[in-house]
């Protein structure tokens, strides 16, 4: 359950800066990861209107203070309309914070930034985070209990209460599933599957084209030998 922080007085002159400077990745590993993740998640709730999903955008939790603020790699939201944004802030959102957060490691996260980013998210209200090291192929995950993020003994086979997405790591990398069963994709595999259908698709309908042809081609044979193909004598 999303934790509701009370409403404050509205200062009309703060900015809450939509960049904080930093890139959205440190490297192409990185990258992919977020974009799949992201991507995946949004194809997962794309016809739920009151779900949003985002990536490397910035979460203002409390109204006035534009100094507190995080940025995970992906964050989904459920209760808050989809739409673009700036940024994510919180009391113009049904004062809702995002229930499940992601971060992918990388060598620019030091482990002093990760504990900040891990009492940050418990502090307002995270109810699921997932911390994943692709160098290392390492899996952290944390589940709110009553009172705060609780680290999750065993994450490999874990299904994710709000998502329902599975987590499976293997000795080479981790596996996304999701509540169908089919593994998460990246982009270029996405475009060969629809590919390989098309052709699929294409190759079925030349074979149509090519038996209509052949059964044209036999009426007319029998038509010219004097036998009506119609005929049922």
């Amino acid at each position: 359950m999303a934790i509701q922080l009370p409403l404050s007085q509205t200062n009309s002159e703060i900015v809450y800066p939509d960049s904080n400077g930093q890139p959205m990745a440190d490297n192409t590993i990185q990258f992919r990861w977020i974009t799949v993740i992201h991507y995946n998640l949004a194809w997962l709730f794309a016809d739920n209107t009151e779900v949003f999903v985002a990536g490397d955008l910035l979460w203002y939790p409390v109204e006035g203070n534009n100094k507190l603020r995080q940025a995970p790699d992906v964050m989904v939201v459920f209760g808050v309309p989809k739409g673009n944004r700036g940024s994510d802030q919180q009391w113009k959102e049904n004062n809702i914070a995002p229930q499940v957060v992601f971060e992918i490691l990388s060598p620019g996260k030091t482990p002093k930034e990760m504990e900040r980013k891990l009492l940050f998210y418990d502090r307002y209200g995270v109810e699921e985070y997932y911390l994943y090291d692709p160098q290392k192929n390492s899996l952290t995950g944390w589940l709110r209990s009553e009172l705060f993020l609780e680290r999750i003994d065993e994450i490999n086979g874990f299904v994710s209460p709000r998502l329902g997405i599975r987590f499976e790591l293997t000795t080479e990398t981790l596996i996304l599933y999701r509540p169908d069963e089919q593994p998460f994709t990246d982009y270029i595999e996405v475009q060969q599957q629809l590919e390989a259908t098309e052709n699929r698709a294409l190759e079925a309908e030349n074979r149509a084209i090519v038996a209509e042809e052949r059964a044209k081609r036999l009426e007319q044979l029998l038509r010219e030998a004097g036998i009506d193909p119609e005929s049922n004598g």
